[in-house]
């Protein structure tokens, strides 16, 4: 999974780069706001960004512009300034966490870990996926207007996936966030039910990582 990490202090920027690579993260560090700004666009699993930034892009300018261009995009701060009010701001402005300084490396990455386990953020009752219309309050799918049927648990690995496009996932991990982690069955049911979800949603692009798992495009 992929880590955007802002920060000045390069020491410090140093330190917690190492912890999240060894936690298995492809980890980019930006050290000014510039920088970071002219990557508002990309793909990225979670943005961790200090507010206070030298130059004139703070981070709460970039939230504003990464948010612009992915409303479910997954954001954590970071501030040696005032706690609580720092914390509101960035809450109101679409962040996911706030951690202020000075912080340990371990908590920061448990925070990262919890933010990714929920996964991307669904912003609507409606997401269109491959020209496929699915309804996640009502949870019905639509191809050209025609119901497609599916069963809960099919249903759920469905919006699993949605929440997590372009992450590769394991067996062991769809497992767990599927069926639960008191489930001790075969992983070799998350084969059988991505066959029958490809069966009725033949238009969608769920990619076979051989060796490893499943990740949707």
């Amino acid at each position: 999974m992929k880590i955007y990490y802002v920060e000045d202090e390069k020491d410090l920027a140093g330190i917690i780069t190492k912890y999240l690579i060894k936690e298995g993260y492809d980890v980019e560090t930006f050290y000014d706001g510039e920088t970071a700004m002219q990557h508002v666009k990309d793909d990225v699993d979670l943005w961790i960004l200090d507010i206070m930034l030298p130059g004139t892009i703070s981070g709460y300018d970039l939230i504003k512009e990464i948010i612009n261009y992915n409303p479910n995009a997954a954001v954590m701060f970071t501030s040696a300034r005032d706690q609580d009010l720092d914390k509101i701001i960035g809450l109101e402005l679409g962040s996911d966490d706030y951690l202020a300084k000075p912080y340990s490396p371990k908590e920061l990455v448990l925070r990262v870990k919890a933010i990714l386990r929920r996964g991307r953020k669904v912003s609507s009752d409606i997401i269109h996926h491959d020209g496929y219309e699915i309804n996640v309050t009502k949870r019905e799918i639509k191809s050209n207007g025609k119901l497609i049927e599916l069963t809960n648990k099919e249903f759920e690995l469905l919006l699993f996936f949605l929440k997590n496009v372009n992450v590769a996932f394991e067996r062991e991990q769809i497992l767990t966030k599927v069926w639960g982690e008191n489930y001790f069955g075969s992983d070799r049911v998350v084969d059988d039910l991505l066959r029958r979800l490809r069966q009725k949603l033949p238009n969608l692009k769920i990619e076979t990582i051989y060796g490893f798992g499943y990740k949707l495009l």
